[in-house]
């Protein structure tokens, strides 16, 4: 739900059909849900979106006209408040770090179950970095650098805007940063830190002594 209460409203992007209608149908029965529209390639979803502005729009990557993408890129730039969500088959490093880079707020595989598809869609509405297991372990793997390597000041920027819970998109404006380079930001210190997970960071940085502890 909202923060108001409503409901979510969110338009699947997927330029094969019958995966486009089974994605509806899995969130068609979902009460804190509601799908506004769907789209076979880019060029119409920017137009849905123009349209409708949903919380979160679920986007593949490989579509005709105009991909997933260009896509995420221009939604990101001219409808900031509507999350892009990645749902697609490829896994491969490339296509996961364009994605990133892009702006999606995260990055699924269409393997996922309804209840992952349901959460993610949640959290991508509150601003939350959403990685399929899969994806994240390869980010996480080309990204890392030997243990215990340095923070950057502005990697501990971030790690700090962490530790007072702020969500991606709070962090950007406090730094004056894209939420894209905010999800940067979190995978090289993640990297560095070995972990995985936001909370996990901050105890390991509190632990190092990189972080201050609460008073």
């Amino acid at each position: 739900m909202t923060a108001g209460g409503g409901k979510l409203r969110i338009i699947v992007v997927d330029d094969h059909t019958v995966m486009r209608a089974g994605v509806v149908a899995l969130l068609a029965a979902e009460p804190s849900i509601e799908i506004v529209g769907e789209a076979g390639d880019g060029r119409a979803a920017l137009e849905l979106v123009a349209a409708y502005e949903p919380d979160v729009a679920l986007v593949d990557l490989r579509m005709p006209v105009l991909d997933g993408v260009a896509t995420t890129t221009e939604i990101v730039a001219a409808h900031p408040r509507t999350r892009v969500l990645i749902l697609t088959t490829y896994d491969t490093d490339a296509e996961i770090e364009r994605g990133v880079e892009a702006g999606a707020i995260g990055y699924l595989l269409k393997d996922a179950t309804r209840e992952q598809l349901v959460d993610a869609i949640h959290a991508a509405s509150r601003g939350e970095t959403v990685l399929a297991p899969r994806v994240a372990e390869k980010l996480v793997a080309r990204m890392r650098r030997p243990a215990h390597a340095p923070l950057t000041a502005r990697e501990r920027d971030v790690l700090n805007a962490v530790a007072d819970g702020l969500t991606n998109a709070e962090i950007g404006s406090r730094l004056v940063i894209a939420e894209a380079t905010v999800k940067t930001h979190l995978l090289r210190l993640f990297a560095k830190l070995d972990v995985n997970d936001r909370t996990r960071a901050v105890v390991v940085a509190m632990e190092r002594g990189l972080l201050r502890r609460p008073s």
